[in-house]
């Protein structure tokens, strides 16, 4: 079995719907996987869009998931969360999911990839993306994604 990572609020590689950008109520989507490898502790996710206009923008990093659990729609924007999961600064500067807002354009891709780690990360809640990964290095097992496009 793969590791695969899903979301009912939109199709993989389909529009997301403005509820989740800052157009609308800016709320994370819910995400679920399944297939995380043998030997997973931990998962983690990266939210970003490399189409940006000064390059890839993280929107979302979040940590010490547990690997039997999902996220459900509308995460708290606070570092520390239930069960020991942590949330970092997006690249907004702020805590937690920061939905899409790009620029009028073309529409851009956002992906949503969640890594299976092999040990909980031993991260301070509230760090940037380069800290989680270095965090992550050594740590992966495997890596799954889903993308959704939003443009204006």
């Amino acid at each position: 079995m793969s590791f695969t990572v899903r979301t009912e609020a939109f199709a993989e590689g389909g529009t997301i719907p403005k509820k989740y950008t800052c157009d609308g109520d800016d709320v994370s989507p819910g995400l679920a996987w399944s297939g995380a490898p043998s030997g997973s502790q931990a998962l983690a996710l990266i939210a970003d869009d490399p189409d940006a206009p000064v390059g890839t923008w993280t929107h979302w990093i979040i940590w010490n998931i547990s690997p039997e659990r999902a996220l459900p729609e509308g995460m708290a924007k606070s570092e520390a969360l239930s069960d020991g999961m942590r949330q970092g600064k997006n690249d907004f500067k702020r805590i937690g999911y920061g939905g899409p807002c790009p620029p009028p354009g073309k529409p851009h891709r956002y992906f949503f990839k969640v890594y299976a780690l092999d040990a909980e990360l031993d991260l301070k809640a509230g760090s940037a993306r380069p800290d989680l990964e270095r965090a992550m290095k050594g740590h992966v097992l495997a890596e799954a994604l889903v993308m959704g496009k939003y443009g204006r």
